[in-house]
């Protein structure tokens, strides 16, 4: 049993991250656990955000000039640089299919299809340029929130592999949600749940609460977005979730921070 742990948990780092990890081969036993260790690669990036931000906070103490601006789109590219964009990917080519407005089968298709389209350039651009702004409003209260959501989207991707319908017949989310033991990996990835709702509102308060509602809303969406669009999720819309719902978690945290702090809360 713990050198299946230990598979699954470099199945999963190896394959959702460029963080290096031992080799493991990919067998059905290996994969069957590896949804319960996707969060922690959100762990391992709200971590790095946190430690980035505290180094940010010290040069600007010492009147470093260039920490603001350069920090915070540090910030911005960090979860690229530790995920390797694998979600961003998925985040382009969905967007290139609900943009397309063709039957389902042929945005299933398109997910398919290796070539990047208009749309998920603009697409990306944009979502770029909104991210940058959102964390160039970013304080100590509102980062401690955004550390913790990285862990979040990954437990609500990983659960909706385990629990949404499937898109497709094959593919590599296919895989990964045959070979799963659902019932456990639900069971670990709801506790992570539990565990991140009572973190996030004891350390933020209303951030906290408000970026759980944001979260939730994200998740709804995507299962009903999945259900009419494409009949199911894939891998292209998992990544697409988790991306949505980390923007839509960071806008509504530091809008609410704004908030407080012009409220005097």
């Amino acid at each position: 049993m713990t050198g299946r742990l230990w598979n699954s948990f470099k199945i999963a780092f190896s394959m959702y991250s460029r963080i290096p990890v031992p080799g493991a081969e990919w067998t059905g036993e290996n994969i069957s656990y590896a949804m319960c260790f996707f969060p922690w690669i959100g762990g391992v990036i709200g971590g790095a955000t946190w430690a980035v931000w505290m180094l940010r906070e010290w040069l600007l103490s010492r009147q470093v000039p260039a920490a603001e601006w350069s920090f915070t789109v540090l910030l911005v590219l960090l979860p690229l640089i530790l995920t390797g964009g694998i979600h961003m990917d998925g985040f382009l080519d969905t967007k290139d299919a609900l943009s397309s407005y063709q039957p389902r089968e042929k945005r299933l298709e398109i997910l398919k299809d290796p070539h990047t389209g208009a749309f998920a350039i603009i697409s990306c651009a944009v979502y770029m340029f909104a991210y940058t702004g959102i964390y160039a409003s970013l304080t100590t209260d509102s980062i401690k929130i955004i550390a913790l959501s990285f862990v979040l989207s990954r437990t609500l991707s990983g659960l909706s592999v385990l629990c949404f319908p499937q898109a497709k017949k094959e593919g590599l989310l296919v895989s990964f949600s045959k070979s799963a033991k659902k019932r456990p990996g639900r069971n670990v990835l709801g506790s992570y749940l539990l565990i991140l709702c009572v973190l996030m509102i004891w350390m933020g308060g209303m951030r906290g609460a408000i970026c759980l509602v944001a979260a939730g809303a994200s998740f709804l969406y995507y299962y009903r977005m999945s259900m009419k669009n494409f009949g199911g999720v894939t891998g292209d819309l998992a990544g697409y979730f988790l991306q949505m719902c980390e923007i839509l978690m960071a806008a509504a945290v530091v809008i609410t921070d704004i908030w407080m702090k012009g409220a005097g809360l």
